[in-house]
């Protein structure tokens, strides 16, 4: 079973755990999605649908909406707010503007970081919520948004690298190499 979290949520993944023993079926649990180069390119798509960012940095064309400074808003704690921030550089590596990692589920995280962001020269923040949806209810992203004083993207949600990641995690739980599964081999 594949827990599809971007990162290591702790009240959730107990109760994933606990859902797992109560099933009394033998399923592995792998580990959740991130920190994974491909959920910093689901945030960055993410972010430029919303034009909050370059859809490509390649290409030498401004968006004057663009931000100058991410808030990566996650929920966990502390030990999610550490996963999300290796996340963080990767995004912030792809975008050449700062990201710094909040706690959506801790009073005050977000509108700190904000803070911090903005005393280091940031003018137009985005939040870019990292979590693939159903671990954090809409009012969470709403009230932190407001706190923030920033725009927002939409959660990672079914961006197709998620569906990468998840069947990679699922296939590595099941012994199949990458390259048997391009090949087509029979999987037993």
């Amino acid at each position: 079973m594949v827990p599809l979290l971007a990162g290591p949520e702790s009240a959730l993944m107990r109760r994933i755990r606990q859902a797992v023993m109560d099933s009394r079926t033998a399923v592995e649990l792998t580990d959740v999605l991130g920190p994974h180069p491909l959920l910093a390119e689901a945030l960055h798509v993410r972010l430029s649908e919303t034009g909050l960012a370059r859809a490509d940095r390649a290409r030498l064309f401004t968006v004057t909406t663009a931000a100058d400074g991410i808030i990566l808003a996650t929920v966990g704690g502390d030990e999610a707010v550490q996963a999300a921030g290796i996340t963080g550089m990767l995004l912030a590596a792809r975008l050449a503007v700062p990201v710094m990692a909040a706690a959506l589920d801790e009073e005050g995280s977000v509108a700190a970081v904000a803070e911090q962001l903005r005393g280091s020269g940031s003018t137009q923040l985005a939040l870019a919520p990292y979590v693939i949806g159903p671990e954090v209810p809409d009012s969470l992203l709403d009230v932190a948004v407001k706190e923030a004083d920033c725009a927002t993207a939409e959660p990672l949600g079914a961006y197709p690298a998620i569906g990468k990641l998840a069947l990679s995690h699922y296939t590595t739980a099941l012994g199949i190499a990458p390259q048997q599964l391009a090949q087509g081999m029979p999987v037993h």
